[in-house]
């Protein structure tokens, strides 16, 4: 049956795996890669590692890293009060773009929720003038307090809980696309490669913990010891009040470049979308670039990094929007690039300053 990346995707983003607690996305992952690679391995912090062996392999083993974090920012219950619940936040959630979505609350069962606050009418007009912050935040299931109390417990998770939506230009929308967008292309560069031959081995990382510290690609990166790593990560695409340093949704994935980036990969990547007439872009980064591939570069003696970059609009909220045809491409530019790894390449790393 042909790989269907979009179905792909509404598993992935549907699914409620926060920071910390990537359990059930960690099998859904593991599932899909399962007919794509030889064999799995788990670091201690909990990236799961699918290992797909060279079809053509080296005298000297060579390994290739790929990471995409599988976690997703979400709140904690700190409070319940008349029945009402009071979060906290778990990573980046931003509380301006929360009122009125529908969340689940991950309580003794799984209860669906909206957010809310105060109504304007009962604001003084200096307080209606400014956004709520997460303290203001309530949640509401509709269950009186004593029944609240029986079902939820303070530090029970709270997810958005918004479906996967599709829109005109191949546009598809939903929460968690930071980044299991990044992770679904993952998946398609390994079905990709099942009708290539490659020569290096590669590791496909769904990384832990990103949101709250690029913790999981660090314990990854040095569990697996590659000889080079690609980290997959969203990018802001332009929207209204963000133009500048974006990259174009629908304009093909992003390469970055700059000082987290070895520019022997950079050109590996660039060369690689030419030569198979591939969209793509350019994002100059001078510093830290706040992905996996920052910690990524920093592992053992250190790891030749390369980043791609998914365009992103919505960033940090249920309606994130990504274009289906980046991903594709994406994907198709990862394995093709993997594909033209050989033995030579290592020496071009070490010769490259």
């Amino acid at each position: 049956m042909p790989f269907d990346l979009k179905e792909h995707l509404k598993q992935l983003v549907e699914s409620h795996s926060p920071s910390g607690h990537e359990g059930p996305i960690r099998e859904i992952i593991r599932a899909a890669w399962t007919p794509l690679v030889e064999s799995f391995e788990q670091d201690g912090l909990g990236s799961l590692i699918g290992i797909r062996r060279a079809t053509r392999p080296l005298e000297t083993p060579r390994k290739i890293m790929l990471a995409a974090h599988m976690d997703e920012i979400a709140m904690m219950v700190r409070d319940i009060v008349d029945g009402f619940i009071f979060v906290q936040k778990i990573a980046g959630i931003d509380p301006r773009v929360m009122m009125a979505q529908p969340v689940l609350v991950h309580g003794r069962q799984a209860l669906p929720g909206v957010v809310a606050t105060v109504p304007p009418h009962m604001l003084n007009e200096k307080d209606r003038n400014k956004y709520p912050t997460i303290e203001d935040l309530v949640i509401d299931v509709g269950l009186s307090h004593e029944e609240v109390l029986k079902l939820v417990r303070i530090g029970d998770l709270v997810t958005p809980d918004t479906p996967l939506m599709e829109m005109e230009g191949d546009h598809l929308v939903g929460k968690a696309m930071d980044d299991r967008a990044c992770v679904a292309i993952v998946t398609a560069c390994l079905h990709h490669l099942q009708d290539m031959h490659h020569s290096w081995d590669v590791y496909a990382v769904a990384t832990v913990q990103e949101e709250t510290g690029l913790y999981g690609a660090a314990t990854a990166a040095y569990h697996i010891n590659p000889d080079a790593a690609i980290a997959l990560d969203v990018t802001f695409a332009p929207q209204p009040g963000l133009s500048s340093d974006t990259s174009d949704i629908n304009g093909g994935p992003a390469i970055a470049f700059g000082a987290n980036i070895h520019p022997r990969l950079y050109e590996h990547l660039v060369a690689t979308a030419k030569k198979h007439e591939i969209k793509y872009q350019i994002d100059p980064l001078p510093g830290a670039t706040g992905t996996d591939a920052w910690t990524i570069q920093i592992a053992r003696e250190g790891i030749p990094t390369a980043l791609l970059e998914l365009p992103l609009r919505n960033m940090h909220s249920p309606v994130e929007t990504v274009s289906l045809k980046d991903m594709e491409r994406a994907g198709r530019l990862l394995a093709y690039a993997i594909a033209g790894l050989d033995e030579t390449f290592v020496g071009a790393i070490e010769d490259k300053e």
